[in-house]
């Protein structure tokens, strides 16, 4: 029996055992739910592959839409979406559920005729994601080539003819021609039959795959061209890898994790096989696995972290009339976001609204944000969420919000400081987890309310954003009244307009935040830089993105980031290369949303300038990044028979003396396995605030590229030697087996 047979039976064996999956099977009819009024059947079904859901409309005829478990991102039971909660006078909570995807699709809110068929679907989805999620690269491989497999046999026979295997190789972005094309099949088709079965396909796949580019690199190691002994492996990791310390444990370790074959195993050797699964595995990509994981100092003060930070987390969309929701808030905290901002206006019945004000943008319940702030917080972090208020309520409905806040929060609320003494200085992560700070205008200091001074005074509100000119007049100072109860949840984060350096440098308290717009934070960084670095060594500061920003667009937070500017607002629903810098910084330690800043951007003894960084410690690197090949690029048009003209573009984002971008040529006709081999140098001046990111273009001479795919990490975070690059699409998800093979080289330049 083939691998791909038993896999087939495996699966099977599991849908027969498995009460929720055969329910699954079988298939059910459900309603989806948009809107209130917009609630229609449908019949969905679990795929033989338990893979892919299959769901149609009772009325569309053949019509039907399909999805891959793989896109799911989670399961939510209940009236746990907007739109169910709008409907929940109907439906009760037990029949109700909400498929979440990843990236910025939109949610499918589903209702099952019984509480039954809902647990069956809930609780069968879970299981088909865990068990995605524990699949080996090998079983990831088998399931990536059946599920090609059943693209091509276009008349489900279980078989695949010449024809099929064409428009297979067109599917695959491969522009091969006929006669080679022929020569393949022919050569796997065994059985002579004219058509490609189970192993027969399983043989072509991987004749279509096979990696030159990887083999040439086993063969010049191993002995005798079929393995590397220990002793081969180990040259290579230390000669190419660049791997230092317990090479020969490192080395056993890999072939006890990749080698496939048990006889090699037990010789302690490494196949091709072996080879390319450990190239292909988190140890070979790019990205240093250790600095995955969470690796730094997490108790110095919280000025000292780059935080990632949402601005107007509420929009979904564009900042004139888009649509406003809690799922805002929860797509940023589950990305590791930690400060999440609300823009609060008086609501009807003395409950506070959040939208975007003095627009057409829809409004949500201040309740029901800090309801999903307390549910959402600390799934993906333990380290602290900052709630930055937009504040332009009456002090009535302040004292709402105050009310909800404590209520609904709990302990999670700060509302003191932490030891109950007056501080001196920002505490750290660490000593915040779990905790949920309040950003906002406060009556008088730390210092008085920790002195039992309480009397409700008037407090300078600004309108922090003058955001959109053209809908409003800019709004000059206005004297607002500000609730006691309100005041008395801000701790650490005391919002004060901002008057100067030399001004903040004498008169400013620790826990006391400025906010600047990207032009002014901009204007600073330029002007006086050496003076901002200092400033955020001592206190946080803000930037938001300019009011002219209707589209939702971003600027470069590279530019802030290079300022320590902790706080740098982005408007996470727009994906770009402003996102893509942001996910890259923060995909290092444990994803948990804080990145400790550079020790020269710590130190008050130190005057680190971003637009002249040559300072004591001056130490530059040269960076070298041989491009050697692509696999399996996705399709970017959908128009029968197109392939795409792959070219690669490496860009360094850092301090201005670092911005550079390099590109390899374009290879015709070849989204499968272009090859390039061409080499991009760069010099990086500050390495420690560098970051790279690798685009993939389809080339186009008359007009613009089309994206491809992209990954971006912090420059320190680079594995050196033979690596792959695991792209990632537009939204920031992974589209395997999507990748780059690079070899790269960093070294001192004296």
């Amino acid at each position: 029996m083939t691998e791909r047979q038993m896999a087939s039976t495996e699966r099977s064996l599991r849908i027969q055992a498995d009460d929720d999956l055969k329910s699954m099977f079988v298939g059910t009819v459900m309603r989806k739910i948009k809107s209130r009024t917009w609630k229609k059947q449908r019949y969905f079904r679990l795929q033989e592959d338990c893979m892919t859901i299959w769901y149609k409309s009772k009325k569309a005829g053949n019509a039907h839409s399909t999805f891959s478990v793989g896109d799911v991102e989670a399961v939510r039971e209940g009236h746990q979406s907007e739109v169910l909660l709008s409907i929940a006078d109907e439906f009760p909570s037990d029949r109700c559920f909400t498929l979440v995807f990843r990236g910025r699709r939109g949610n499918l809110d589903l209702v099952a005729e019984s509480a039954g068929e809902a647990q069956s679907w809930i609780k069968g989805i879970r299981k088909l994601i865990d068990n995605l999620e524990n699949m080996g690269q090998r079983e990831k491989l088998d399931q990536w080539i059946c599920d090609w497999f059943k693209k091509a046999d276009k008349n489900r026979d279980g078989q695949m003819n010449f024809k099929e295997v064409q428009d297979l190789l067109k599917m695959m972005n491969v522009d091969m021609n006929e006669h080679h094309a022929l020569r393949l099949f022919t050569m796997a088709d065994k059985s002579q039959s004219g058509t490609l079965e189970d192993d027969e396909f399983v043989l072509f796949y991987k004749m279509l795959t096979q990696r030159e580019d990887i083999l040439r690199v086993f063969q010049e190691y191993s002995g005798d061209g079929q393995k590397l002994t220990l002793h081969d492996l180990k040259d290579f990791l230390q000669e190419e890898q660049l791997h230092e310390d317990g090479v020969q444990q490192y080395a056993l370790k890999l072939i006890e994790r990749y080698e496939p074959s048990d006889t090699a195993r037990m010789l302690q050797a490494m196949t091709f096989d072996g080879f390319l699964m450990y190239l292909s595995s988190p140890e070979g990509s790019i990205f240093n696995p250790t600095m995955v994981e969470l690796y730094q100092d997490m108790t110095q003060p919280l000025c000292h972290y780059f935080i990632s930070s949402s601005h107007n987390t509420y929009l979904l969309e564009d900042q004139i009339r888009g649509h406003s929701s809690v799922e805002g808030y929860i797509r940023a905290l589950k990305r590791g976001c930690r400060c999440v901002e609300v823009d609060c206006w008086d609501g009807p019945n003395v409950e506070p609204i959040v939208y975007h004000g003095h627009t057409l943008t829809s409004k949500i319940f201040f309740k029901d944000v800090v309801t999903v702030l307390g549910n959402y917080a600390f799934k993906a972090s333990q380290y602290p969420v900052i709630l930055s208020i937009e504040n332009h309520c009456s002090v009535e409905q302040q004292k709402v919000m105050a009310q909800h806040l404590t209520q609904i929060l709990g302990d999670k609320l700060l509302k003191s400081p932490l030891d109950g003494k007056i501080p001196i200085g920002l505490p750290s992560p660490e000593d915040l987890k779990g905790k949920i700070l309040l950003k906002g205008k406060k009556i008088g200091g730390l210092e008085d309310s920790m002195n039992g001074c309480d009397e409700e005074e008037t407090a300078e509100i600004e309108d922090d954003h003058h955001r959109n000119d053209s809908i409003r007049r800019r709004v000059k100072k206005s004297k607002q009244r500000l609730s006691k109860e309100l005041s008395d949840c801000v701790v650490y984060c005391k919002s004060v307009h901002f008057s100067g350096f030399k001004h903040s440098q004498i008169h400013s308290k620790f826990y006391e935040i400025s906010s600047f717009t990207e032009s002014k934070a901009r204007k600073h960084v330029r002007e006086t830089g050496a003076e901002f670095v200092l400033h955020n060594a001592r206190q946080l500061s803000r930037v938001y993105p300019s009011g002219l920003r209707t589209d939702s667009s971003n600027f470069n937070p590279q530019d802030m980031w290079n300022a320590g500017c902790q706080i740098v607002a982005l408007n996470f629903q727009t994906a770009g290369v402003e996102m893509d810098l942001n996910d890259g910084l923060f995909s290092q330690n444990g994803h948990c949303g804080y990145i400790l800043k550079p020790a020269f951007m710590r130190n008050f003894d130190e005057r680190f300038d971003p637009e002249n960084p040559q300072n004591d410690g001056y130490k530059p690197l040269s960076l070298s990044i041989q491009v050697i090949s692509g696999q399996q690029l996705p399709k970017v048009n959908i128009k029968e028979g197109s392939i795409i003209d792959p070219l690669v573009r490496v860009e360094i984002h850092g301090v201005p003396l670092d911005q550079a971008k390099q590109e390899t040529r374009y290879i015709d006709n070849n989204g499968f396995n272009p090859i390039w081999h061409d080499t991009l140098q760069f010099t990086i001046h500050v390495p420690e605030l560098a970051l790279v990111r690798f685009v993939v273009e389809d080339y186009d001479k008359t007009s613009k590229n089309d994206f491809v795919g992209q990954f971006t990490l912090p420059f320190t975070c680079i594995q050196p030697g033979y690596r792959h690059i695991h792209l990632l699409s537009k939204d920031g998800t992974s589209i395997p087996p999507s990748s780059l093979f690079v070899n790269v080289r960093i070294t001192k330049l004296t």
